[in-house]
């Protein structure tokens, strides 16, 4: 018979922060899949929980992975923890669990911290309905790309970032959220946490030189009253052709600036530049 793998939520900073049952389970599991075993230690050591440990992260998967079914099959059980909170949230994890559905090996969740929800509960924003977000990416360009397709989505979003990048990832999502309202938590459950409030433009000094792990949170998109019928899209096209043509601003990012300021899906500005290319104007 085979064992269980576990999936195990672990403390986002504050070592308190986990349940009983993870306690419990990672002492009787016969092994620790951990995504960096020195920072795991501090939490075992800090409640006396003396399981080996094995390191399983994103660069040794198809290495480990093998060796990890094989105890599986024969009958061991394993818990995958990650740095912190929930693994699989922008941590390795989903290889393992799909190897394990894929050959009926039973996969038992223990639900516990994660920056996201924490975030976003103390927000202040409406969390149903929730996108969640990785990283941004780490070229401007693809960023930026990226960034416009988050500025569409109407209802909360919230994604990770880091503290060498915040300002710069603001300073190119300013606009393209405008005044969406934004909350950048820094450091959640340590010491030092912060819950920025504000707009892109209105944290930028805030985070210019920043330190710890970052969580942002943007609020719902506000949508605008005016009928369909108000829409001037001899003005929307214009100024389309004008940022596309004497600025460096894609043709994707425009599309989401004008989307954002008249109020309107991307898809119905979309359809105004080919309206207007259609009629030679």
């Amino acid at each position: 018979m085979s064992g269980t793998l576990f999936v195990v939520a672990t403390p986002i900073g504050n070592l308190e922060d986990v349940t009983l049952r993870a306690l419990r389970v990672l002492r009787e599991v016969n092994l620790i899949a951990a995504e960096d075993t020195r920072r795991t230690a501090k939490l075992l050591i800090h409640h006396g929980i003396a399981t080996p440990t094995v390191s399983y992260h994103a660069h040794n998967t198809k290495s480990r992975l093998p060796h990890l079914m094989q105890q599986l099959r024969s009958g061991r059980s394993i818990a995958l923890v990650s740095d912190a909170g929930t693994p699989g949230v922008s941590d390795p994890g989903e290889e393992l669990v799909r190897a394990c559905i894929n050959e009926q090996i039973t996969v038992d969740p223990v639900p516990g911290a994660t920056a996201p929800l924490a975030a976003v509960v103390a927000s202040g924003f409406p969390i149903l309905p929730l996108t969640l977000y990785g990283f941004s990416p780490h070229r401007s360009k693809d960023r930026i790309i990226w960034l416009s397709e988050l500025c569409e989505v109407l209802h909360t979003i919230t994604f990770f970032e880091s503290p060498q990048r915040i300002a710069a990832t603001l300073r190119e999502a300013a606009s393209l959220f405008g005044t969406r309202p934004i909350v950048v938590a820094r450091e959640l459950t340590k010491v030092h946490q912060e819950l920025l409030r504000g707009t892109c433009e209105e944290l930028l000094p805030r985070l210019a030189h920043v330190r710890g792990e970052l969580t942002v949170v943007v609020g719902p998109k506000a949508v605008a009253s005016g009928s369909p019928e108000a829409i001037d899209e001899r003005l929307i096209a214009a100024e389309f052709w004008a940022k596309t043509k004497t600025t460096p601003v894609g043709r994707r990012a425009a599309v989401a600036d004008l989307a954002r300021k008249f109020g309107i899906q991307a898809r119905q500005i979309y359809a105004i530049i080919e309206r207007s290319k259609n009629s030679g104007e």
